[in-house]
């Protein structure tokens, strides 16, 4: 019990007088500190948004976000610790203390991470670090930071709306009679307090029988703007496939659109027959006759290549097999949008491109075909158009380019798709963080 009391009381801090003092001390920093960043100052008051707030003045959400929920899960603990008479050779108390333990190294970490940007954001050594790293000495450089007039916010939390404004679209794209047009206004949640945007204005029409690849690192929205697309994450937006709105008849377009993920969902145990059997069941309208179905099975299994395996087992499909299964089970709706995340995940230079040649025969049906792919230069020529999304200051996923491939080499001054990808990333991500210059600059380009 004595180590789990320490560790909360050099966290969490005692209930004594000049604990209670030190604390207030700190708020009033806080209070100052949200002043001059903008933001709300009584947030100051609210234990565990105070953190996630002051990460936000320091450009430092995400981590913030961790901290939070680390200080909360310390104050959960000091609370069963209270209310519960645990003696140290109980097993309860061995689970607490490592659970604690891991929660303050993990709080230890994102606060420091948090500290770090504070000193960035006042202009600050980072030898301050030591002092703003326990509960006992952080209200001095709080403090210090807010009410010397030498110490004064590079930035505002403000000044993220504002770019976000600078950035912004004033423009959409016109719908198109035959093919896909996406117009996003916006796709937000409610995270931590506040509104966060995922996505905002993106606005394309891509003609039917073009295969788009779909480029961004981690965390630009990729998966969250196919999501809005399909209708499986409505957005505020209007999208129009072949002149039918997805979200105002959902239920009529729900054939319309194949989604392969990257995780194949299929019985080993079944053969491939089967498992397209059933996937025609579920993915083809039930007043279609079972005869219709086979038939539909037979011409999928033809044009990926499957037939001479349909009495084999899924698992022992090789890997390109399977692959090709996963995506002829979508494909039996026939559906006008199709779109694979990651198809080529684990296969070879040789299986990959056979597998997007079948995709690139699929398109010249007159289908969209949108990918998502991690090395798309040894496939690259197979490809109509590119979309490029990639997170702004506000980290919100922006449209940075749409259009031809040789047009996007020209855009961004690269050659390698992976080059575009990697101009865009911000800094920390070994990127070259140029993804506010290219959003700004297509915006210009395509709504002058």
């Amino acid at each position: 019990m004595n180590v789990i009391k320490v560790l909360l009381m050099l966290f969490l801090g005692e209930n004594s007088m000049p604990e209670v003092i030190l604390r207030a001390l700190f708020i009033i920093s806080l209070w100052k500190i949200f002043k001059k960043s903008g933001v709300k100052s009584w947030w100051a008051l609210i234990p565990w948004a105070r953190e996630y707030q002051l990460s936000r003045c320091a450009g430092r959400e995400q981590e913030g976000r961790v901290w939070s929920v680390c200080s909360f899960g310390m104050t959960v603990l000091n609370l069963i610790v209270m209310c519960f008479s645990f003696k140290e050779t109980d097993p309860e108390m061995l689970v607490i203390t490592l659970i604690l333990i891991s929660i303050i190294l993990v709080y230890m970490i994102y606060s420091l991470r948090v500290f770090s940007g504070l000193c960035e954001l006042y202009g600050a050594r980072k030898r301050w670090l030591w002092l703003w790293s326990t509960t006992y000495t952080r209200w001095l450089p709080g403090l210090i930071f807010a009410f010397n007039k030498k110490y004064q916010p590079a930035w505002q939390v403000e000044d993220f709306r504002a770019e976000m404004e600078r950035l912004a679209f004033h423009g959409s794209a016109e719908v198109m009679d035959k093919g896909l047009t996406v117009n996003l206004k916006e796709r937000s949640v409610r995270e931590f307090f506040q509104k966060k945007v995922l996505l905002r204005d993106i606005h394309m029409s891509i003609p039917q029988g073009h295969m788009v690849l779909l480029l961004g690192g981690s965390g630009a929205g990729k998966t969250t703007f196919l999501n809005a697309v399909n209708g499986y994450e409505k957005a505020n937006a209007e999208v129009v496939l072949n002149s039918v709105n997805m979200y105002k008849q959902y239920k009529k377009m729900q054939y319309e659109v194949g989604f392969v993920p990257q995780q194949e969902m299929m019985r080993g145990k079944d053969t491939v027959l089967s498992t397209l059997l059933d996937a025609a069941k579920l993915r083809l309208p039930k007043e279609v006759p079972a005869a219709m179905r086979k038939k539909r099975v037979a011409e999928v299994m033809e044009i990926f290549g499957l037939t001479p395996v349909k009495n084999n087992l899924v698992e022992k499909l090789s890997g390109g097999q399977k692959k090709r299964l996963s995506i002829s089970m979508e494909f039996i709706s026939n559906p006008s949008l199709f779109i694979l995340d990651e198809p080529d995940s684990g296969l070879d230079g040789v299986m990959a491109r056979e597998l997007f040649l079948q995709l690139r025969k699929v398109a010249d049906t007159g289908k969209i075909v949108i990918v998502i792919t991690h090395t798309p230069d040894r496939v690259i020529d197979l490809f109509d158009d590119v979309i490029v999304l990639a997170k702004d200051s506000a980290r919100t996923g922006r449209l940075a380019f749409y259009g031809s491939i040789e047009e996007a080499r020209t855009f961004f001054g690269r050659e390698k798709m992976e080059q575009i990808v990697k101009s865009v990333n911000r800094k920390e991500e070994g990127g070259d963080g140029l993804a506010d210059d290219f959003v700004a600059k297509y915006a210009e380009v395509k709504y002058a």
